[in-house]
C-alpha cells in the first residue's frame, strides 16, 4: 500500500486545482466523489440496495439511478439518509482501499470533502487541508456552479466548521485565489510528501 496524503476542503477552496496539480507531478489520485457516483452506476451491487431499500422510484427507465428525485427525498426526510449512508458509505470505503492499494505512484492523495466527516481520514497517513476564506469559497462556487450565495451557505454549514478543520489537519495551504500561488505552496507539500514515503518504504 501506498502511503497515503488525505486531501481535503470545503466547497470553492481549491481542492479540484490542487488534485489536479498532484496528478500532473505523475501522483496517482483517488476522487471519493467519482468513487460515490461510481458505485451507484447500473449493476453495482449498492444500486440494487439502494433499489431494495427505497422502491422503483429510485430508479430511471434506463435503470440508472434517478439522483435528483433520491436528493428531494432525503432533503425531506432526514432519516432516509441515514439508510443510504449505510449502504453507501461501506461500498465506497472498500472501492477506495482497492483502488489507493493499485496506486503505483510512490505516494497517493484521497481527495475527498468529507475527509474527516466520514472518517476517510483513517485511511491515510497525512492530512493536507486546503483553505480559504468563507468570501472566497462563496464567490468561487457561485461563479463555477451558478447556484446562488444561500444555497452554497447552506452546504457550506453543512460541512464541518473551517477552524475545526484546521485544527486537525496535518498540513495546511492557503488558496488566496491565484493559482500560481497554490502550485508555490504545494510543491514543497510534494517534496514533503516524497521523503515521507521513501522513509516508511526503508
Amino acid at each position: 500500500m501506498a502511503f497515503v496524503v488525505g486531501l481535503t476542503g470545503g466547497i470553492g477552496s481549491g481542492k479540484s486545482a490542487a488534485s489536479a496539480w498532484f496528478e500532473s507531478q505523475c501522483i496517482v489520485v483517488v476522487d471519493a466523489d467519482i468513487v460515490a457516483r461510481e458505485i451507484v452506476q447500473k449493476g453495482q451491487p449498492a444500486l440494487k440496495d439502494i433499489h431494495q431499500a427505497f422502491g422503483d422510484w429510485v430508479l430511471q427507465a434506463d435503470g440508472e439511478l434517478n439522483r435528483r428525485a433520491l436528493r428531494e427525498h432525503i432533503f425531506k426526510a432526514p432519516e432516509a439518509r441515514k439508510v443510504l449512508e449505510q449502504i453507501t458509505h461501506p461500498a465506497i470505503r472498500n472501492s477506495i482501499i482497492q483502488q489507493l492499494a493499485q496506486a503505483d505512484s510512490p505516494y497517493a492523495i484521497l481527495v475527498s470533502p468529507l475527509l474527516f466527516e466520514t472518517n476517510q481520514h483513517e485511511l491515510t497517513q497525512r492530512t493536507l487541508l486546503i483553505d480559504a476564506s468563507e468570501e472566497l469559497q462563496i464567490l468561487r462556487a457561485s461563479q463555477r456552479d451558478g447556484q446562488n450565495e444561500e444555497q452554497i451557505k447552506k452546504i457550506i454549514a453543512a460541512q464541518m466548521p473551517r477552524l475545526r478543520k484546521q485544527q486537525i489537519a496535518d498540513d495546511i495551504v492557503l488558496n488566496d485565489g491565484h493559482l500560481d500561488h497554490l502550485y508555490q505552496h504545494l510543491q514543497p507539500m510534494h517534496e514533503k510528501y516524497l521523503a515521507m514515503a521513501l522513509k516508511k518504504q526503508s
